[in-house]
C-alpha cells in the first residue's frame, strides 16, 4: 500500500483508520506478541517514523483496536443475551445461561481474548499519560455497558455484576494464552495421554470459570 502525504483532517483520519485496519488483519494471522511496529509500517507502506505521527507506539495502536473490538462485541452480546436468556427462569437457570453465552461468545473471538490477555502486562506500557487516560475512560465506559447488560438479565447480581464482568474479561485473557496448545504439547499429549488430563478447549474452560464466579456472587436465598 502506498500513500500520498495526508494534508486534510479527513485524509489524516483515513490514514489512521488504514493503519488500524492493517493491524487488525495482522492479528488474524499472528498473536498480539508477534505484531511489531516494523512489520506494521511495512504493510502500511510508510516509514516507521510516519506511522508514529498517527500513533505514538505499537501499544497505542493495539489499545485502540481493543476498544473497537470490545465495542463491536458488546453490541453483538446484547443480542445474544436477549435471545438466549429466559427472563422468567429462576436466577440459577439464568446465570447458567449467561455463563454459556459469554463463554461461547468470547471463545469465538480469540483475537479479542488475546488483546485482553496483553492489556495489563504489555499494552498499557509504553504509552503516554494522555493515551492511558483515554484508554481507561473508554475501558470504564465499556465495562459499564457490559455491567448494565448483565444486570438487565440477572438483576439479582446487583452491584456484584460489575465485579463479575471485570473478572470474566480478565479470565478470558488469561485462559486464551493456553489455547491453542503449541504443537510440541499436542505431540506430548498424543504420546502420553495422561499428561493432557487438564487440557480443555477455551469455551469449556471459560464456562467453568464463569459459572464458578457467578455462583460466588449470586445472593443466596
Amino acid at each position: 500500500m502506498t500513500f500520498q502525504r495526508a494534508r486534510s483532517e479527513e485524509q489524516k483520519e483515513m490514514r489512521r483508520q488504514a493503519i488500524l485496519d492493517i493491524a487488525a488483519s495482522m492479528l488474524n494471522e499472528m498473536p498480539v506478541a508477534a505484531v511489531s511496529l516494523n512489520e506494521l509500517s511495512r504493510r502500511v507502506g510508510l516509514a516507521k517514523s510516519n506511522v508514529l505521527r498517527y500513533f505514538e507506539s505499537r501499544e497505542a495502536v493495539l489499545l485502540e483496536l481493543l476498544d473497537d473490538f470490545l465495542g463491536s462485541w458488546l453490541a453483538v452480546l446484547a443480542e445474544e443475551l436477549s435471545e438466549g436468556i429466559e427472563s422468567s427462569a429462576a436466577p440459577e437457570v439464568r446465570t447458567n445461561q449467561l455463563a454459556g453465552i459469554l463463554s461461547r461468545s468470547l471463545a469465538d473471538r480469540p483475537v479479542l481474548c488475546d488483546l485482553f490477555g496483553a492489556q495489563g502486562g504489555v499494552l498499557e506500557h509504553n504509552v503516554s499519560v494522555e493515551v492511558a487516560k483515554r484508554h481507561k475512560r473508554s475501558s470504564l465506559a465499556r465495562l459499564e455497558t457490559m455491567t448494565e447488560l448483565v444486570q438487565r438479565h440477572v438483576p439479582e447480581l446487583g452491584d456484584s455484576a460489575q465485579r463479575f464482568c471485570l473478572i470474566s474479561l480478565v479470565t478470558a485473557g488469561a485462559l486464551s494464552s493456553y489455547v491453542p496448545a503449541p504443537a510440541s504439547l499436542l505431540a506430548a499429549y498424543a504420546e502420553e495421554p495422561a499428561l493432557g488430563v487438564l487440557h480443555v478447549d477455551l469455551q469449556d474452560a471459560l464456562r467453568v470459570a464463569f459459572t464458578s464466579a457467578l455462583m460466588g456472587v449470586l445472593p443466596r436465598a
